[in-house]
């Protein structure tokens, strides 16, 4: 599908889906592309939270999340909430390769297969699509990698995390998640667009990790960074 949209790109033209300039080469002209938020240097490895040195942060070490490793493109902030946006809420589907391109730049994790966190039913009927998969379709393409979509269910309609406190993320997404399938020995790599709390990818992978994952690790478009 990604290969269509570069097609349309060039053949249709569009102005920079943020400032309206145009036409843009790609989806966004060069200036508002290079004032996208970037993260620190200095990154826990386990949970990309701002770290000093770049060490595993204090929260990592006192409680241990089911993940080993996260990777992010940019921090979640104005005007990167607002491409999230567009992909999730308008379908502007082009949005995901321009994020999943930001991801590729920023590295590429070790790994053996890669899953698009999962949606509820009622989710993913509702919006007629997982940003997780359309962002999870050109990185496991680009990587060749396998890519698992129908292993992997959320089998609980929460409420929506972004409605809760922090501290009642967790329990919100408790045994949210089944697998039908065997991941023992592998690497999993979990595609999502934004990490906050990462309450959801952390139950997510308890239950990779209880159906033979070795290590889980998170690349997601965006990460937000606590004050």
């Amino acid at each position: 599908m990604s290969i269509w949209r570069n097609a349309l790109s060039i053949l249709l033209p569009q102005d920079c889906l943020l400032c309206g300039s145009g036409p843009a080469a790609s989806l966004l002209c060069a200036e508002c592309a290079r004032e996208l938020p970037r993260l620190p240097d200095a990154l826990c490895p386990v949970c990309a939270e701002a770290s000093p040195g770049a060490m595993t942060c204090g929260a990592c070490l006192k409680s241990p999340p089911h993940f080993d490793a996260t990777l992010a493109a940019f921090r979640y902030a104005f005007p990167v909430d607002k491409l999230v946006q567009a992909l999730k809420y308008q379908r502007r589907l082009a949005t995901a390769d321009f994020l999943a391109s930001a991801m590729l730049a920023a590295g590429e994790p070790p790994g053996d297969i890669v899953v698009p966190l999962p949606l509820s039913a009622r989710r993913l009927g509702e919006r007629g699509f997982n940003q997780a998969v359309e962002l999870a379709r050109p990185l496991a393409r680009a990587r060749g990698l396998p890519l698992e979509l129908d292993g992997c269910v959320r089998n609980r309609d929460t409420v929506p995390q972004a409605s809760l406190p922090w501290k009642e993320r967790r329990g919100n997404i408790r045994h949210a998640f089944e697998c039908a399938i065997d991941f023992a020995g592998q690497s999993v790599i979990v595609v999502d667009d934004v990490m906050t709390t990462g309450a959801t990818l952390d139950e997510f992978a308890r239950t990779l990790k209880a159906h033979g994952a070795v290590r889980v690790t998170n690349w997601v478009a965006a990460r937000t960074l606590r004050d």
